[in-house]
């Protein structure tokens, strides 16, 4: 038995942060963004979006483009660091807003990496017969965590939503999910929780350059492990997906792996970082503009805070 996705849906807020609005902001140009990130526009949440609310409206597409009825769903995974509440988790709000009367619902947290760890949660109870139909979905709005003084982080960072809706099958869909984690690095990429013995609103930490590096070689190490475990070569890969944190180190990557970059996806250009939303954002988008077809081989590659990375091989 596989795992397939049958579905994907996004939502992107419709305030548009363009690196002009931000030399406004800050000290920065457009040409110093774009040589350093790739990046030139975010998407930026408004009041009336929370995670749960751009999380609904990107499951709603992914229900839609499955053509099921919202009441199959039998699992609600959200990967958020960002959720508006402690408790009722994202994915109880959003089971709430489609009207879904009964399913396990929780969230995740394992930053940028969160959608792949939520796909291989949902993959495995679906192998194992435990429920029939997953609604797996990255949402986060981290531009509401960055100090408006930190010229490094606040260019990166954009909001959205993604989702995908997963079941059952008899052909190949899931193929292997290779998860890690290491908590050593965990000081360089950090978000602390509202210190309520302090005035002090916490905001995310990054040590940008020290990030970069590690990422390019857990990342390098995760695909040759990926392809090795399946016996594979890099060129079987119809389409890579990776989290879209940085042009240029996208673009690393693919020269140290010899990946051309025409079978690379890439979206952070127009939506910035937007952590665990950023590879359903690129899967949707990539799926709706006609690139990546039925029986395409796709390999999903994240690397986030914590320090946690992963990757998903599948067939769409």
């Amino acid at each position: 038995m596989f795992t397939k996705i049958i579905g994907t849906g996004s939502y992107l807020p419709k305030n548009i942060r363009s690196n002009k609005d931000l030399e406004k902001i800050i000290n920065t140009s457009d040409e110093w963004i774009i040589t350093r990130t790739g990046i030139k526009t975010r998407h930026i949440a408004d009041v009336s979006d929370t995670v749960s609310s751009m999380g609904s409206c990107a499951a709603k597409k992914a229900l839609i483009m499955a053509g099921i009825k919202f009441n199959k769903i039998d699992m609600i995974i959200t990967a958020t660091t960002s959720s508006s509440h402690a408790f009722p988790s994202s994915a109880c709000q959003i089971q709430f807003n489609l009207n879904i009367n009964n399913s396990i619902s929780f969230d995740i947290a394992a930053a940028c990496t969160g959608f792949i760890y939520g796909l291989s949660i949902a993959d495995n109870y679906i192998k194992n017969g435990l429920v029939n139909y997953a609604l797996v979905i990255g949402s986060d709005i981290l531009s509401k965590t960055i100090d408006i003084n930190d010229r490094e982080a606040i260019v990166l960072f954009g909001d959205g939503a993604g989702a995908v809706v997963l079941c059952k099958s008899d052909t190949p869909g899931i193929i292997s999910t290779n998860l890690h984690a290491n908590g050593t690095y965990g000081r360089l990429l950090s978000l602390p929780y509202y210190n309520y013995d302090s005035k002090i609103i916490p905001t995310l930490k990054m040590s940008g350059n020290e990030v970069f590096k590690i990422a390019i070689n857990k990342i390098i190490s995760l695909v040759k492990e990926t392809l090795c475990i399946n016996k594979i070569n890099i060129n079987n890969i119809d389409w890579f997906i990776p989290h879209q944190a940085n042009l240029r180190m996208i673009t690393a990557i693919s020269k140290k792996l010899d990946i051309k970059m025409e079978k690379i996806i890439i979206t952070v250009d127009k939506h910035g970082n937007t952590s665990a939303a950023s590879i359903p954002l690129a899967l949707d988008e990539a799926i709706r503009n006609g690139k990546i077809k039925l029986d395409d081989l796709l390999l999903l590659k994240a690397f986030g805070g914590g320090f946690t990375w992963g990757s998903i091989l599948l067939r769409l």
